[in-house]
């Protein structure tokens, strides 16, 4: 198997102490997002087929400009994935996030990350592949402690 093969469908899982609605609150609303996805302030209604914009802290860049494809609040998004602030990668196809909230008993949830639809867009896997851990531990710290995980390590 290829590396690129390999990096086409990323699954990420983890659990938080919090309640579904919680954890889309965090995921869904600008201000929280920032704290834990590089400072990106994310814009949506989270209607299907609408769009759902991720732009700089500043405001000045926008970072990604997808389309909501599926929206269940508080157990599912999914929305389309192209990234816009590096050339390289905004000239690759879009690939897919689901973002999967199941709650658990004793106040846990569990979140499942799939980030699909990579096969032809390998600069987007490789470069993902080293950022959602570190986005998915710092959205866990700020829901269960209210505080950011702090800057990515460089």
């Amino acid at each position: 198997m290829t590396v690129e093969a390999a990096l086409a469908t990323q699954v990420y899982q983890l659990y938080i102490k919090a309640t579904p609605e919680r954890v889309w609150e965090a995921i869904t609303t600008p201000d929280l997002h920032a704290k834990f996805f590089h400072g990106a302030h994310v814009q949506s209604t989270y209607e299907v087929g609408t769009p759902i914009r991720s732009v700089s802290p500043d405001g000045m860049q926008v970072w990604a400009d997808n389309v909501i494809l599926q929206c269940d609040p508080p157990r599912l998004l999914v929305h389309s994935w192209r990234s816009l602030y590096d050339p390289e990668l905004a000239a690759e196809p879009e690939s897919r996030v689901s973002w999967e909230i199941e709650p658990m008993e004793g106040g846990y949830c569990k979140l499942t990350v799939i980030h699909d639809r990579l096969d032809a867009s390998p600069k987007t896997a490789k470069g993902v592949s080293g950022g959602w851990m570190f986005i998915l531990c710092g959205l866990k710290t700020l829901v269960e402690t209210g505080e950011p995980l702090g800057p990515a390590p460089r």
